[in-house]
């Protein structure tokens, strides 16, 4: 997927170090997760995120916390925020959902993680 929207991004260090972060990473990141693995000025990492989001390349959502998270754009999947701790787990399996004149590209599910549950 990423091959196929790349053509016309040029490839920065800046950005390559963004994409190697997001692409190593088993969940979506926040800019504070990334700005610890990386030296990058905000600016500059929203900056090369909008690129990224205008080149169809990353998803990005906001949680619970208020903040935006990123992840490379795969299979498309929903996720689902703990509303108390705010972990997100991405969900794998197909949630179909049709609205007559409508073009889904996210579905966010909120509600209580197992381990908050048994808490």
């Amino acid at each position: 997927m990423i091959n196929e929207n790349f053509s016309n991004i040029k490839l920065t260090s800046a950005r390559k170090s963004i994409l190697d972060i997001l692409i190593n990473s088993s969940k979506p990141l926040s800019y504070e997760d990334i700005k610890d693995k990386i030296s990058m000025d905000k600016a500059t990492f929203y900056r090369n995120i909008t690129i990224f989001e205008e080149g169809n390349i990353i998803n990005s959502f906001e949680s619970n916390d208020k903040k935006r998270y990123f992840e490379i754009k795969r299979v498309a999947h929903s996720h689902f925020i703990c509303s108390s701790c705010s972990k997100i787990e991405c969900i794998h399996k197909e949630i179909e959902i049709k609205l007559d004149n409508h073009q889904i590209d996210t579905i966010i599910i909120k509600g209580l993680c197992c381990d908050c549950l048994n808490n």
